[in-house]
C-alpha cells in the first residue's frame, strides 16, 4: 500500500483512504477478501483501533463488508447510503420532503425519457411478458394491498432499465425508487382514481414498448409522473395553508 505516512500516528481519513487505496491498487472486485487486521496496521501503519474505525466507516458505506468469524471483504458497493443520506434528507423537514419528492421524480423521468429509444428496442418480449405481469399484479392487488403493488411497481421500472446493461443507471434508479417509496408516505390523497391511473399509465408503457412506438412511449412515461408531480404539489400547497 504506497502514500502511507510512518513516523506519526495516521488519521482515521488517512487510514480509510489507504484501504481504498488497496482495494484500487489490488483490482479486488466485490466479494475478494482483504488482508487480515495485522496485516493492515503493518501496511498503513496504522494502530489496530484506527484500522478498526476506519473499516466500520467503509462498512457503512457499503465499500467493505465485515463477515464476523471470516473477515473483511469489498462490499458490494451499492447505493444504500446514497438511498439513507436522501431519505433522511427528505425526512428532516415537510419543506425538504417535498423538495426531495419532486427532485427524485424529476431524476427517475429523466433516466427513463433519455434512454427511451433505446429501452424501446432493447425489450423483448419475454421482458415485455414479464411487464405485462407485473401490471397484472399491480391490478389485482391494488395499492391498498401494501407490499404487492408497491413491490410489483418497483420491480416493473427495475426491468425497463435492465436491458441497457448499464449497472450504473440501474442502481441509482432503483437508490432513487427506494428513497422516494420512504418519503412518499408522507403524501395524502392516493386516490381509487389515482391507482387507475397509474396502472393504466404502466400498461401504456407496455404496449408502446410492444409497438416500436418511441413518441408513445415517452408520452405514456409523462402520464405515469404527472400524478406524482400533482400529489406533490398539492401536498405543498395543504402545508403551506397550515403553516
Amino acid at each position: 500500500m504506497s502514500g502511507t505516512k510512518p513516523g506519526r500516528p495516521l488519521l482515521r481519513q488517512e487510514v480509510v483512504e489507504g484501504i481504498k487505496r488497496h482495494i484500487l491498487e489490488e483490482r479486488l472486485r466485490p466479494g475478494d477478501p482483504l488482508p487480515p487486521e495485522p496485516a493492515l496496521c503493518e501496511a498503513l501503519g496504522a494502530s489496530r483501533s484506527s484500522v478498526r474505525e476506519a473499516v466500520k466507516i467503509l462498512d457503512a458505506l457499503d465499500i467493505v463488508e465485515v463477515r464476523h468469524g471470516h473477515g473483511t471483504y469489498v462490499g458490494r458497493l451499492s447505493l444504500s447510503a446514497l438511498v439513507e443520506s436522501l431519505a433522511f434528507r427528505g425526512l428532516l423537514s415537510p419543506d425538504d420532503d417535498f423538495q426531495v419528492l419532486a427532485d427524485l421524480v424529476d431524476v427517475r423521468e429523466l433516466f427513463e425519457r433519455g434512454m427511451a429509444d433505446r429501452i424501446v428496442s432493447l425489450l423483448h418480449e419475454d421482458q415485455l411478458e414479464q411487464l405485462d405481469a407485473l401490471v397484472t399484479t399491480m391490478r389485482e392487488t391494488g395499492a391498498r394491498d401494501g407490499h404487492g403493488f408497491v413491490e410489483a411497481d418497483r420491480a416493473f421500472h427495475e426491468l425497463l432499465v435492465a436491458p441497457l446493461g448499464n449497472e450504473l443507471i440501474g442502481q441509482l434508479s432503483m437508490a432513487f425508487w427506494d428513497v422516494y417509496t420512504i418519503v412518499a408516505p408522507h403524501l395524502d390523497g392516493f386516490t381509487q382514481a389515482d391507482e387507475m391511473e397509474t396502472i393504466a399509465a404502466h400498461q401504456n408503457i407496455v404496449d408502446a414498448a410492444r409497438a416500436d412506438d418511441i413518441a408513445g412511449f415517452m408520452k405514456a412515461l409523462g402520464e405515469h409522473y404527472a400524478p406524482v408531480r400533482r400529489r406533490i404539489s398539492e401536498a405543498r400547497a395543504r402545508d403551506a395553508a397550515r403553516g
